[in-house]
């Protein structure tokens, strides 16, 4: 099977607007037939089933149009964070072995840096009519391929996506994601929270990152369902396609909704439509959750997921309760449990690392096999997150296994100080780190960001923690940072804290 297949499903159900992108709105035939033409124009470059196509570009209809293109003539998808720097983007070009790189006019200067580092790139195609100098239009190409194609037919264990994950040491690691594994997330994600057929999403999570592709597959089953996607986010375009597209669907990540709750004008959109809130990719903090109930009315479904499990494997009912600070119960299909260091099973309420079994985990690392071994044992696929399961089936991630601050020999929790942080009046983000320490070996270093408008002092925080923490767990220093570092999805980068 192919995992292209999918959007079949929304073409049989008729022609309907399925895109709508700065204004301009796209039909599910209009992009079918797109796709198919840049099949064609990819096969005729020379691109042969297996073979590595390198998407690197903010979202736009034309990354799901690469996506489908690709995918119908069983080519592999690399799509890279284009926010990456340059020695990581060149070590991909590398690794992955693509021949070509489709990306947007912005971006044409990076990828020609990072091509001339690469022996294998042979063309590069451009999202414009504009002419670059040695590079291909995108839209030239279209215009001179055929719209008819026949899709190739590839095996569950083929592989669709090759994407990219940068650890806290070491190069990127690319993770194998099957055409199966994308189709069982996909199929599971609908299965488990039953988006109605006709659901209005948001799509401003980037589409080159596992949680946006996830999404990306799904709302191809919702047959009628319609997808406004923003280039990046921005709470003010976000709020008023909201209201003017009457969005029912909004996946966004911890950070998002932080800037949603301290957008000022939030008063003057209309965003009752909104029936559900997901939230993925970091931890939420309780305060957000119990600030965004309060200012906007939704309750946030959180989830969580890994790339190396096509990143959708557990969530709250979008429809059903909602346990504040758990990351739900697994998907349908998904395997989850509690290990100790020796690999064994840990009863309810007991705290292990978190481990996944089913179709959705990775084939594996490419070209790494040591790596490989290293996260997936008889089966299971160890997270590196530590947590716990409660009587009713709901998983509690206390931390990341690598965060764990160890103070005199006793492990601390960052999350557990964060959440206090969190609950101060003025502090908008916050983060907890291990530092080294002559007498405990660790101790604590807290970083916060300031809402807007708001004022306080390292001291008036750090007193603030008194009344709340054991003293044990006190921050030994706290720094007020303009802003903290982020991935692209908004997850807080702690190894570039490490480094303040």
């Amino acid at each position: 099977m192919n995992i292209a297949e999918l959007a079949l499903i929304s073409l049989n159900a008729g022609e309907h607007v399925s895109i709508v992108f700065e204004g301009k709105e796209y039909t599910n035939y209009q992009m079918d037939q797109t796709a198919r033409k840049l099949g064609n124009a990819l096969i005729n470059l020379g691109v042969k089933r297996g073979e590595r196509v390198i998407l690197q570009m903010p979202n736009s209809p034309e990354v799901f149009q690469a996506f489908q293109g690709i995918w119908k003539i069983g080519a592999v998808v690399v799509p890279i964070n284009y926010q990456m720097g340059a020695e990581e983007v060149a070590y991909i070009y590398q690794d992955c072995g693509a021949k070509i790189v489709i990306t947007s006019p912005d971006f044409v200067d990076k990828v020609k840096d990072a091509s001339r580092r690469s022996k294998d790139i042979e063309n590069i195609i451009v999202t414009s009519e504009e002419n670059f100098n040695g590079i291909l239009s995108y839209e030239r190409l279209l215009g001179q391929s055929s719209d008819v194609l026949e899709m190739v037919h590839t095996e569950k264990d083929d592989i669709a996506s090759l994407v990219y994950t940068s650890g806290t040491t070491g190069k990127p690691k690319g993770v194998m994601q099957t055409h199966y594994a994308l189709y069982y997330t996909a199929k599971m994600v609908q299965v488990t929270n039953n988006y109605p057929m006709d659901a209005v999403n948001m799509a401003m999570l980037p589409l080159c990152h596992s949680y946006g592709i996830g999404a990306m597959n799904s709302t191809n089953l919702r047959t009628h369902g319609k997808t406004v996607v923003l280039r990046q986010f921005n709470v003010e375009q976000l709020f008023n396609s909201i209201e003017k597209y009457k969005v029912t669907s909004v996946a966004a990540v911890p950070t998002m909704y932080i800037y949603m709750l301290n957008y000022p004008d939030a008063d003057k959109y209309d965003l009752s439509s909104v029936k559900h809130y997901i939230c993925g990719s970091a931890p939420l903090a309780v305060e957000t959750w119990r600030q965004f109930k309060e200012k906007y009315g939704g309750e946030i479904a959180e989830g969580w997921g890994l790339t190396e499990a096509c990143a959708n494997n557990s969530v709250n009912p979008i429809d059903g309760v909602k346990k504040v600070g758990s990351i739900g119960r697994p998907m349908a299909g998904m395997e989850m449990k509690i290990f100790d260091d020796n690999t064994r099973e840990l009863p309810q309420g007991k705290e292990g690392e978190i481990v996944l079994r089913g179709p959705m985990v990775m084939k594996g690392y490419w070209n790494q096999p040591e790596a490989t071994a290293e996260v997936i044992k008889n089966g299971w696929l160890h997270t590196g997150d530590i947590g716990y399961m409660d009587a009713d089936g709901y998983f509690f991630i206390t931390d990341r296994k690598k965060d764990i601050i160890i103070k005199g020999g006793e492990n601390i929790s960052p999350r557990a100080i964060e959440e206090v942080l969190y609950a101060h009046p003025c502090v908008a983000e916050a983060a907890c780190i291990g530092i080294e320490d002559k007498v405990y070996g660790e101790d604590i270093k807290a970083f916060v960001v300031l809402k807007q408008g708001k004022n306080a002092e390292s001291a008036e925080i750090i007193e603030y923690c008194k009344g709340k923490l054991k003293n044990f767990f006190m921050p030994k220093e706290l720094v007020i940072l303009p802003e903290m570092p982020k991935s692209l999805v908004g997850k807080i980068l702690k190894k570039e804290l490490r480094k303040i």
